[in-house]
């Protein structure tokens, strides 16, 4: 493979892209060789949709899209970022209103660190911001077959 591979996608901030932007994350990395139906592919499914939902939730119409960015470095590190152009970062809500929503970062955060990965969120040069996750890239070196064992 490669030592460096990206891909990107920009979504317009509604709750249809949400789903879009899982169906993109999870067939680039398909492509990169992550199958599908993996423990980790369903956590990265679900961090992604955690990921876009708050980008198209909590910008209050005031960001018009959303990037979705996926890189791949020398096989070890998979990165997934979700760049929006609101300014306000992310904060942690108190827990009288957490009963219905608020625990997407808890979610991401929880999951990342599972994996040995780790959550940044980053200001970017134009004012908005960038939430990402850093994984280390766990591939099975070999095909996986039908009866779970890993082919020769």
């Amino acid at each position: 493979m490669a030592d460096h591979l990206e891909a990107s996608v920009t979504l317009p901030s509604d709750p249809a892209s949400v789903s879009a932007a899982r169906a993109y994350v999870v067939g680039t990395l398909a492509e990169w060789g992550l199958p599908t139906d993996t423990e980790v592919s369903e956590s990265i499914r679900l961090i992604i949709s955690e990921l876009a939902t708050n980008a198209v939730q909590h910008t209050f119409g005031q960001s018009p899209t959303f990037t979705v960015d996926v890189e791949l470095d020398r096989d070890e590190h998979l990165r997934i970022g979700v760049t929006d152009s609101h300014p306000r970062l992310p904060r942690r809500l108190p827990a009288a209103v957490q009963q219905d929503n608020g625990r997407g970062l808890v979610i991401i955060r929880w999951l990342t660190a599972e994996y040995g990965g780790r959550l940044r969120i980053r200001p970017t040069r134009e004012g908005g911001k960038t939430i990402s996750i850093e994984l280390p890239w766990t591939v099975p070196a070999r095909p996986v077959t039908a009866a779970g064992q890993q082919e020769p």
